[in-house]
């Protein structure tokens, strides 16, 4: 998942609206984003079929959450959505390419996984952030879903510091109980990095874990990527209170 800056760029949150898409012409819109972003932007190494398409054998499985300006119909952020169900017709969920999930066996019948997180670079702020997340909590209570899990991503462009810095203080903050502890299978090499780099949790991090989320283990390295990334899990039994106040309904 791409890391969203939450500084406002520009007073657009009256325009935004968010919807789950219901045409293929929608999620081709949403996959034309995500190859701007990873392809484009971040340098990623994806396997298109389709030139300035991002695609794989997921989504075709997935529910594609997309927050749209209503002002130019243009797709400016996305999340993909797998469910329970949709992941055992696939094989397994995405981030059992990455991670070991043995030790949550018994929640995976309701356990929703979102990825493929990203933001047009004119539209990453506070407002675009909000809108995903309310969309992913509808999703969330309307299908009576308790887990929510996902890859969270950080930079290795300095050789994989800032990222074990990073995430030693999230081991300080939420790691998760050892019995929903995940493992890598290509591991960060933790013991041969500098961890007392001063860096800031990227901004979805911080807000998945004010949220209320888990830390389940070491992050993995994803070199198509060249990001570190980090398991997150949030049970929807502990989002933070002030989190469901902005985002759950009726609240």
């Amino acid at each position: 998942m791409l890391d969203v800056d939450a500084r406002p760029s520009r007073n657009m949150q009256s325009t935004l609206s968010v919807t789950l898409a219901t045409s293929e012409d929608q999620v081709r819109a949403a996959q034309a984003l995500r190859y701007r972003v990873f392809g484009e932007e971040m340098g990623a190494k994806l396997n298109c079929r389709e030139a300035g398409i991002d695609a794989d054998i997921f989504d075709p499985y997935c529910e594609h959450l997309l927050v749209r300006d209503e002002a130019s119909n243009e797709v400016v952020g996305t999340y993909r959505i797998l469910s329970p169900s949709q992941a055992v017709k696939v094989g397994s969920f995405y981030s059992e390419s990455e991670f070991d999930l043995t030790r949550l066996q018994h929640i995976r019948a309701n356990t929703v996984e979102i990825g493929r997180s990203c933001v047009h670079p004119d539209y990453r702020t506070g407002a675009t952030i909000a809108m995903l997340w309310a969309g992913l909590a509808s999703y969330m209570i309307r299908n009576g879903y308790e887990y929510l899990i996902g890859c969270g991503s950080i930079s290795m462009v300095d050789g994989g510091h800032m990222a074990a810095s990073i995430y030693r203080q999230m081991q300080e903050k939420a790691m998760s109980p050892v019995e929903w502890r995940v493992f890598p299978r290509c591991p960060l090499p933790l013991a041969a990095l500098d961890q007392n780099v001063k860096a800031p949790i990227p901004a979805l991090l911080k807000g998945y874990l004010k949220a209320g989320a888990y830390v389940c283990g070491d992050p993995a390295w994803d070199p198509d990527f060249n990001t570190a990334d980090v398991f997150i899990l949030l049970p929807m039994s502990r989002i933070n209170p002030r989190y469901a106040r902005h985002f759950l309904p009726d609240n």
